[in-house]
């Protein structure tokens, strides 16, 4: 993942979890109105009471944004345990290289808040939107939302805008209901691991000879399993509330460039191939389900992907990929895992409840669609 080739980071959803949008080399870029002053009354930042400006992040350079990039950076380790620092030296190449479009907010001439969109043909994508928590962070975060859709509203032939935005100490609701955005409620999710105990070993693949999936045959993650994965995605949510969300489920192709950004390229962490599994039928090439793991900080694995053929929905397959995989994180000593999922998929919820995750953060999924 570096600059010039195929992505850059935002916070969207690798399926469980936030991740960045992969840059392919034709997303096309627009720039903002140059600079837009905005006069800030003293009650609308704590320390301070000048003026501020929105401005165009192309008129930046990243050793003006780093102390705002540090500052996000310890909100992502302290709140979802994640290590961001990859996503904002990423950040920072791309706001060198005048390629990132976006818009920042300045006190005296230092950011303090900073988002950015890109466009893929005719969709554009919310990429990122962070404030410092010593500032007014609600007024300052709905600003730049505000600032990026009406530049997205400008943009002819726009037929769809994502906006998957993990806010620290801000809501950004109403900003986005605002603008006509369909919004999905999303849960992030953690759990503790226990140490891994004398008896249980390391996840051996093979024939599921009991319970949910026996006969089936459980195996690791292989590359020659993108192609059979990409059809096993988009028939699973062919019907599924995530494929409101995530237009890439809809399509083979879509789901494979979604599977080679969260395998391939470290925008969602480290990938876990000990730690992914499929299952299958016997003789069989196409599979019945699969989860994907990642590593995402020293420690703490993240499920980016679980999902099932709708045909084998509702027998116990999620329940056998999900303590397949925890199980071997165990074994390779992570002592957390994180996940995230939307809360209108009630059967999922229970189940990553009942196997010990907790809700740490809600936030909204929001999409809006020109038809």
């Amino acid at each position: 993942m570096s600059l010039g080739t195929r992505m850059l980071a935002q916070t969207a959803v690798c399926q469980g979890l936030p991740i960045r949008y992969m840059f392919p080399e034709h997303i096309r870029f627009r720039p903002l109105n140059s600079m837009i002053e905005i006069n800030m009354h003293a009650a609308s930042h704590r320390p301070g009471t000048g003026s501020m400006q929105i401005v165009d992040l192309r008129q930046l350079s990243s050793w003006q944004l780093d102390p705002l990039l540090a500052e996000e950076a310890q909100q992502w380790r302290e709140e979802l345990h994640w290590d961001y620092r990859a996503s904002t030296e990423l950040i920072k190449k791309f706001i060198d290289a005048r390629s990132l479009t976006g818009s920042a907010i300045l006190e005296n001439g230092r950011p303090v808040g900073y988002a950015f969109y890109v466009l893929e043909d005719h969709k554009g994508l919310v990429g990122g939107l962070f404030v410092s928590p010593r500032f007014s962070q609600q007024e300052l975060s709905q600003r730049l939302l505000t600032d990026t859709l009406t530049t997205l509203s400008g943009i002819p032939k726009l037929e769809r805008v994502e906006a998957q935005l993990i806010p620290f100490g801000y809501q950004l609701d109403p900003v986005l209901t605002e603008y006509g955005f369909r919004l999905y409620m999303r849960q992030f999710m953690i759990a503790p691991l226990a140490p891994q105990s004398g008896g249980a070993g390391d996840v051996l693949p093979g024939v599921v000879k009991e319970g949910p999936g026996a006969g089936l045959i459980l195996e690791r993650w292989d590359h020659r399993y993108f192609e059979p994965c990409a059809r096993l995605i988009q028939l699973a949510y062919a019907n599924h509330v995530d494929g409101e969300i995530n237009d890439q489920y809809r399509s083979e192709s879509g789901a494979l460039r979604f599977l080679k950004n969260i395998i391939i390229l470290p925008g969602c962490g480290q990938f876990q191939p000990e730690a992914s599994f499929v299952l299958r039928a016997p003789h069989a090439n196409h599979l019945v389900g699969v989860i994907l793991n990642s590593r995402v900080s020293e420690g703490v694995g993240h499920t980016t992907q679980i999902c099932a053929m709708p045909g084998y929905q509702g027998r116990g397959l999620g329940r056998r990929l999900m303590q397949a995989s925890l199980q071997a994180l165990r074994v390779r000593h992570f002592t957390t895992v994180s996940l995230t999922v939307t809360s209108g998929n009630e059967r999922a919820v229970r189940l990553y409840e009942k196997l010990g995750f907790n809700t740490v953060k809600k936030f909204a999924a929001g999409v809006w669609t020109a038809y």
